[in-house]
C-alpha cells in the first residue's frame, strides 16, 4: 500500500454504511423483460426524484422474522433477512405482496386488502396465515454506496418475479408513479433527460439487458446464491464533470490510488501538456503519440521528490517538447533514466533527456538483443541486474526520505524488457508487459510467448512478496483498486493468453493446411479485422510456442 505520507490529499473517513435491500420485480412481455420502477419523492434525502426499484433499510424485525418466511436450503441467513426486508418494502411502498397462504397458493388482492401498510408487517402476515415467499427472491448484485456520498448504504439488489394478478399502487409518500419499463427503454429515456436514474440503477439495467426472460435471470442468480457482481463505485473528473466507474472499468484503479477515500478531485482526461500527480513521489507525463498501438500515448514516469531527485522511467519517443516537459517536471534533477525496453515509443527519448541534465544521469536498462528490429536497437550506459535496487535518498521537511526501485527482468514482449517495483509503496511499473485495456503484442523473434508467460508468473510472485497493490503500465490508467487486484489482473491476463492459445491449437488442428492469414481470421474473430495484422504477430508467437511444446512431447 502507498505510504500515507505520499498521498496527495488529506484523508477523511467515509460515512459508515447502513444495511438496506432493494428488489427488481420482473415480468415477461412480448418485447422482453420489464422491470417495475417508481419515482422517489422530491423531498427524499437520498436520490430525490430518481426512478428506482422498491426497497429500503433492513431493520431488526426483518432478522427476527425468519420463522415467518419460506427459504431455499441454500439461502443463507443474511440473504433471508435481506429478502424479508425487500418483501416488506415492496408491500409498504407499492402494495405488492410476495407471500403464500397456508395451502401454498399465492397471496392475492383480498390478502393485500386485509393488510395495513403502516402497521407491523410480519405480525399481520402471521395473523392472516401468510408466509413470506423469500424462497422466490434471489440475489442479483451487491452495491455499496460510493465513498464520497453523505449517505451510504450496503445493499443487495434482489430479483423476483412479479406475482400474477397483482398491480402496484404507490404509497404516494415515498414512492410515486409506478411504471413497467424495459431496461433498454429506461436507459434511452434517461439518456434523453426524461427518466432520471442514478449510477447503480443504470449499471444494473445495462446488465439486465443481457437476459431474454425472467427465468433466465432467476436461473443465473440461483446457480451461485452469490451476487453476480459487487461494486463500490469511484468517481473522477472527465471534462470537468463527475463520472463514476465500477471496479472492472479502466479508470477505477487510478482513482483508488490517488483518492483512496473517494474524494472527487482527480482529472482523468488524457493530455500531454503537463504531468499528472499520482502520489507525491510519482508523476506521469503522457507522450503525444496516441494510436492503435499506444492507446492514449506512452506514459513516462518520474519517481522521487525535490529532496531526493528523480528517476525517469521510459522517457518515451524522441519528442523534444515531451522530453523537455519531463525534465522541467523534475526541476532538472534527474538522477537516473531507466528504459523498460528498447521499443521506439519508450527509449529514444533517453539520450535527449540525458543531454538536458547536469550532471548527466546514467541511462539504465538492458541492451537490445540481436533479435530486435533495427528501430529498437538500444544500448544503455549500464545494464541492470535482475533484482538490483535503485535507490533515491534525501531529507525533507518530514524527515528522511527513501524511494527504492527493484528491477525484475521480464522478457517476452521484448527480449530486453524489465519491470520495476517501488518497494516502499507497493507499485509495479510494468512497461508494456501489462497494459490497461488491452493485451500487449508478442512479436517474434524478439518477442517470445513462453518467456512472456514465465515473466507473468515472476510478476505474480512479486505481487505477493512485495505486497504490490497497483500496476502502473506504460499505456493506460493505473490498474488495481482493491486487495489482491494487481495479482488478480496478472492471473486473468495469463488465463486470457492460455485461452487464446487453446483456440489457436484448435484452429490449427481444424485447418492443418491453413496459412497464418486463414488462422488469424478464425482465432481473432472477436477482434476488429483492422487489428488482424497486429494480432498476426502474437499468433506467430503462439504457433511457435505450440510447435515447440509438440516437438518436446514427440
Amino acid at each position: 500500500m502507498a505510504r500515507p505520507k505520499q498521498l496527495l490529499h488529506p484523508q477523511r473517513e467515509p460515512v459508515p454504511t447502513r444495511a438496506a435491500a432493494t428488489v427488481l420485480l420482473l415480468r415477461d412481455s412480448a418485447c422482453g423483460i420489464e422491470v417495475l420502477m417508481t419515482r422517489r419523492a422530491m423531498t427524499a434525502s437520498f436520490a430525490p426524484g430518481a426512478y428506482v426499484f422498491p426497497g429500503g433499510g433492513v431493520d431488526a424485525h426483518d432478522a427476527a422474522s425468519h420463522a415467518q418466511a419460506r427459504r431455499r436450503s441454500t439461502q443463507s441467513d443474511l440473504h433471508l433477512t435481506q429478502a424479508i426486508a425487500a418483501i416488506r418494502e415492496s408491500f409498504e411502498e407499492l402494495g405488492v405482496l410476495l407471500a403464500r397462504r397456508a395451502d401454498g397458493a399465492p397471496a392475492d388482492h383480498s390478502d393485500i386488502a386485509a393488510l395495513d401498510r403502516s402497521a407491523p408487517f410480519t405480525a399481520q402476515c402471521q395473523a392472516l396465515g401468510l408466509t413470506l415467499a423469500a424462497d422466490e427472491v434471489f440475489v442479483l448484485a451487491h452495491w455499496i454506496t460510493d465513498r464520497d456520498l453523505p449517505r451510504r448504504f450496503d445493499v443487495p439488489f434482489l430479483v423476483a418475479r412479479m406475482p400474477q394478478g397483482q398491480s402496484p399502487v404507490a404509497d404516494e409518500t415515498e414512492q410515486f408513479e409506478p411504471v413497467w419499463v424495459r431496461p433498454a427503454d429506461a436507459l434511452a429515456r434517461h439518456q434523453a433527460g426524461q427518466f432520471f436514474i442514478i449510477f447503480p440503477t443504470i449499471r444494473t439495467l445495462e446488465r439486465l439487458q443481457a437476459y431474454a426472460t425472467v427465468d433466465a435471470v432467476l436461473k443465473a442468480c440461483a446457480a451461485t446464491e452469490q451476487p453476480l457482481w459487487t461494486s463500490c463505485p469511484r468517481a473522477g473528473l472527465v471534462a470537468g464533470h463527475e463520472t463514476r466507474f465500477m471496479e472492472h472499468e479502466h479508470p477505477y484503479g487510478e482513482l483508488a490510488l490517488v483518492c483512496p477515500d473517494g474524494q472527487i478531485v482527480h482529472a482523468l482526461d488524457w493530455q500531454s501538456e503537463q504531468p499528472v500527480a499520482l502520489l507525491k513521489n510519482v508523476l506521469r507525463l503522457t507522450a503525444p503519440n496516441p494510436g492503435a498501438m499506444t492507446g492514449p500515448g506512452t506514459n513516462s514516469y518520474l519517481v522521487g521528490d525535490p529532496a531526493t531527485g528523480y528517476i525517469a522511467i521510459d522517457p518515451g519517443p524522441a519528442d523534444a517538447e515531451h522530453v523537455e516537459k519531463l525534465w522541467r517536471a523534475a526541476g532538472g534533477d534527474i538522477r537516473m533514466i531507466v528504459c523498460t525496453h528498447s521499443h521506439a515509443d519508450h527509449s529514444p527519448g533517453a539520450q535527449p533527456l540525458q543531454a538536458l541534465c547536469e550532471p548527466r544521469p546514467p541511462i539504465l536498462g538492458l541492451p537490445s538483443a540481436p533479435t530486435a528490429r533495427k528501430a529498437s536497437e538500444f544500448t544503455p550506459d549500464r545494464a541492470l541486474l535482475n533484482q538490483e535496487l535503485l535507490k533515491l535518498e534525501g531529507r525533507g521537511p518530514e524527515g528522511d526520505l527513501t524511494h527504492t526501485l527493484q528491477v525484475i527482468h521480464t522478457p517476452g514482449h521484448a527480449a530486453n524488457h524489465l519491470c520495476l517495483v517501488l518497494l516502499e509503496d507497493g507499485l509495479l511499473f510494468s512497461g508494456d508487459h501489462i497494459l490497461n485495456g488491452s493485451t500487449t503484442v508478442i512479436d517474434p523473434p524478439d518477442g517470445d510467448m513462453t518467456a512472456y508467460l514465465d515473466s507473468l508468473d515472476r510478476l505474480s510472485a512479486a505481487c505477493t512478496e512485495q505486497r504490490i497493490e497497483f500496476i502502473l503500465p506504460a499505456h493506460g490508467y493505473v490498474i488495481g483498486g482493491y486487495a489482491g487486484e494487481a495479482a488478480a489482473a496478472i492471473t486473468h491476463l495469463k488465463a486470457h493468453r492460455l485461452k487464446r492459445e487453446a483456440k489457436v491449437l484448435k484452429v490449427m488442428q481444424a485447418q492443418p493446411q491453413g496459412s497464418l492469414d486463414d488462422w488469424v481470421a478464425a482465432v481473432y474473430d472477436d477482434v476488429p479485422p483492422r487489428m488482424w495484422p497486429v494480432a498476426k504477430r502474437s499468433l506467430m508467437a503462439h504457433v511457435a510456442r505450440i510447435e515447440a511444446n509438440l516437438s518436446l512431447n514427440d
